[in-house]
């Protein structure tokens, strides 16, 4: 959802870098980059930042006030990228089953869903899959089992670092979006990196996988 349909991204890295980074952490302490945690469900953000920085809050109060910070990023911010409405429309309307799988929460996906208006076959949030999140495999190969599919089968379309790594450890042919947000993200991992302001060109390359796939049953 993030940075793929809608351009949160671009919200959430400034209140991290200026709001909510320097409340959590130590004064003086290192600050992470935010490639080290865009992409990751944000129970594990904390958990992540506890390892390998000095945090000053308990993970409570960091989840609250990533919460109290989403309200506004999904309710009154964020708007739809350029042609993602009618990118999942015309694959759901070509028969191509489309699943929702990521880390924001779901009653975050939720408001995002109802604003804009948009439908999926399954939503698969990061809060309720039984593992770790991104960047590890197991949130997408669930999904793709809740899908009924086969990974052999599955395209993943992703914007950050953790979650190019996720899609593409579970097997999924893998397909990075590069925006301005991301312009300088690690995306090797991808099997395919398609420029944001082409949305032709992104779903060219899933429905070409997708038909490749259908050729080979």
């Amino acid at each position: 959802m993030d940075g793929v349909l809608v351009d949160s991204e671009d919200y959430w890295h400034v209140a991290e870098r200026e709001e909510i980074l320097p409340r959590v952490l130590a004064d003086g302490s290192p600050t992470p980059e935010l490639d080290e945690v865009t992409g990751m469900y944000y129970g594990e953000i904390y958990d992540y930042l506890a390892e390998h920085y000095e945090v000053t809050v308990d993970k409570a109060e960091f989840m609250a006030l990533y919460e109290e910070t989403a309200k506004s990023i999904y309710g009154d911010q964020v708007e739809l990228l350029a042609g993602a409405r009618a990118f999942v429309d015309a694959l759901r309307d070509a028969g191509v089953s489309v699943a929702l799988v990521s880390s924001s929460p779901r009653d975050w996906i939720e408001v995002v869903l109802d604003r804009f208006d948009l439908a999926f076959d399954l939503i698969a949030p990061a809060e309720e899959f039984d593992g770790p999140g991104k960047p590890e495999p197991g949130l997408y190969e669930e999904a793709i089992r809740d899908m009924g599919g086969t990974v052999d089968r599955a395209v993943a379309i992703e914007d950050s670092e953790n979650g190019v790594l996720a899609a593409a450890r579970s097997g999924a042919y893998t397909i990075a979006v590069r925006d301005d947000h991301n312009a300088d993200t690690d995306l090797s991992a991808a099997d395919l990196v398609v420029d944001r302001d082409d949305p032709e060109a992104l779903f060219a390359a899933v429905r070409h996988r997708v038909d490749r796939t259908s050729l080979r049953e």
